[in-house]
């Protein structure tokens, strides 16, 4: 199989796996890697087609990140903060670690703040990371 096929067939996963994804840094991949494709096709060795792959991811990567932080502040905010949840159990104490009822089902919770939580003590969500929250005592302003 010929080089450029396999840097263009990876750059096509790479973007596919991107559309699930939704984070543009899988997309800046498979674009370096299209790019090492044009760099195959034009006869360019095998170090000189990461090298072009190499600059294009630096340069995509660079460019998201600017474009991230410039318009963190117009971003969406975070739909959970402020909302209610129940406190249910500690996992961790020392670490503050916690399950907690949130939206009808459990989840582990980061404690902020103040660690004195009995079960069924209202808490309030600051954010949330994945399938974690962080909550605390106090409704957020």
């Amino acid at each position: 199989m010929d080089a450029y096929l396999v840097w263009a067939l990876a750059g096509l996963g790479l973007i596919i796996v991107e559309l699930l994804s939704g984070t543009f840094y899988l997309l800046v991949l498979g674009v370096a890697c299209f790019g090492a494709a044009g760099g195959a096709s034009l006869g360019l060795s095998f170090p000189g087609q990461v090298s072009v792959a190499v600059v294009v991811a630096g340069a995509g990567t660079y460019i998201v990140h600017a474009y991230r932080s410039r318009n963190a502040a117009r971003q969406m905010p975070n739909v959970d903060r402020g909302q209610p949840a129940t406190f249910e159990a500690w996992i961790d104490r020392a670490n503050g670690l916690a399950r907690v009822r949130y939206r009808g089902a459990s989840w582990e919770a980061n404690v902020e703040g103040d660690g004195e939580l009995e079960a069924g003590a209202p808490i309030y969500v600051l954010s949330s990371h994945g399938n974690t929250l962080r909550i605390s005592k106090t409704r957020p302003a």
